[in-house]
């Protein structure tokens, strides 16, 4: 169980990024966070990850305070930001130099296949397409086999056909170990598609406005009405995100 009790940030320069952020998040649940810019949806996740100290409020994983970097909690950026001077295997198993080096090469093999990057351990950074880069960053968040997953915008610089194809095979490997996802995205139908719960938040400071249950099963047909009924709901709910408080 992730808890965040009314969570608060305010930064050295006055900027007042979050206020009073309650969520108790369950064991294998994707909650998707959306809002406008400003509405500190990245903030949410430093605070979450352990990598920005709140200025009120606690972050709690099955009860126990996050104050620093938490081993069962792992970031994917936007970028894939993997080092260029290490091989794709290299990097996938960057995080696991406590085991030795036949498990560390079992994991990595496991989780390269799992992304569908099996023959690709041997290339170099620089020798991947953007999609692909992407899958190494999940391959390296997951190969740990963390309690938390969060997700920084991880496929908004992508096309569109592969952004679509990343979704999909998102959830595929989700299924396998069903870790807590959190991600924060600017696309709708990704929510919608992805989340169980989706939090709408409005902007400066940043805090909660709705919480939408998606009740529709997994995998999720975007053509359906009821996909289009609680595309609806969503974007009623943005709406009012913002218009002035």
């Amino acid at each position: 169980m992730l808890t965040l009790r009314n969570l608060g940030k305010t930064y050295a320069n006055g900027v007042h990024a979050l206020e009073g952020f309650s969520l108790s998040v369950a064991r294998s649940e994707i909650i998707a966070v959306i809002g406008g810019s400003g509405c500190g949806k990245s903030t949410l996740l430093r605070l979450i990850s352990g990598l920005e100290t709140p200025t009120r409020g606690t972050v709690e994983l099955n009860g126990e305070p996050v104050s620093q970097p938490h081993p069962l909690i792992n970031l994917i950026f936007q970028e894939p930001r993997l080092l260029p001077w290490l091989t794709v295997a290299n990097n996938v198993g960057f995080g696991l130099a406590e085991l030795d080096g036949a498990d560390r090469g079992r994991r990595v093999e496991a989780a390269l296949k799992k992304v569908g990057l099996a023959k690709l351990g041997h290339r170099w950074p620089k020798e991947l397409s953007g999609g692909q880069a992407q899958r190494v960053a999940i391959a390296r968040a997951l190969v740990t086999r963390p309690e938390v997953l969060l997700l920084d915008e991880p496929f908004s610089a992508l096309d569109a056909f592969t952004r679509t194809d990343l979704q999909d095979h998102l959830l595929d490997i989700w299924s396998e170990t069903r870790p807590t996802l959190i991600l924060v995205t600017h696309d709708i139908d990704e929510a919608l598609v992805l989340a169980d719960r989706i939090i709408v938040m409005r902007p400066w400071p940043g805090r909660i406005l709705d919480e939408i249950t998606i009740e529709l099963p997994k995998k999720r047909d975007r053509t359906s009405a009821a996909f289009e009924a609680a595309k609806r709901q969503l974007l009623l709910s943005l709406n009012a995100s913002l218009q002035p408080a």
